[in-house]
């Protein structure tokens, strides 16, 4: 809002308002200074204490290797060929029906073994599949 003097110019008011500005600015101050100690202020909880424990290895997933050669490993014992893999997971899905397969495959392995070995795995009657890989 201007104001006008009692000059005897007719031209345009050229001052800045500040007032929305000193408005804006307050807003902020008063939300930083109600959550700044929000932020730093924590819960104090007793968490319960129990015994460690050791994994279950039978519930640990199966490594299936192949090697850029087309080897293939199973929990890094030599695999004969596809068969002996089929009687293999048929055999272990028998004692653990949640069997999980997690595949280690050479990036320089055809493309065809992998399909292979995934379609043994499938017809061996495990679904739960994954492919395992690194980060770069």
């Amino acid at each position: 809002m201007g104001f006008k003097t009692n000059s005897d110019d007719d031209g345009p008011v050229s001052e800045i308002n500040v007032t929305p500005l000193v408005d804006v600015m307050l807003v902020l101050v008063i939300i930083l200074l109600v959550t700044a100690p929000l932020l730093t202020q924590s819960v104090n909880v007793a968490l319960p204490k129990t015994a460690s424990t050791t994994p279950d290895l039978e519930k640990q997933p199966m490594q299936l290797g192949i090697d850029a050669q087309g080897a293939v490993t199973l929990n890094k014992n030599a695999v004969a060929d596809l068969a002996a893999l089929d009687t293999t997971l048929r055999n272990e899905l028998a004692g653990n029906p949640e069997l999980i397969i997690h595949i280690y495959a050479d990036q320089g392995v055809n493309y065809g073994k992998v399909a292979e070995v995934m379609a043994t795995v499938q017809h061996a009657g495990i679904s739960k599949l994954a492919f395992v890989t690194l980060e770069k």
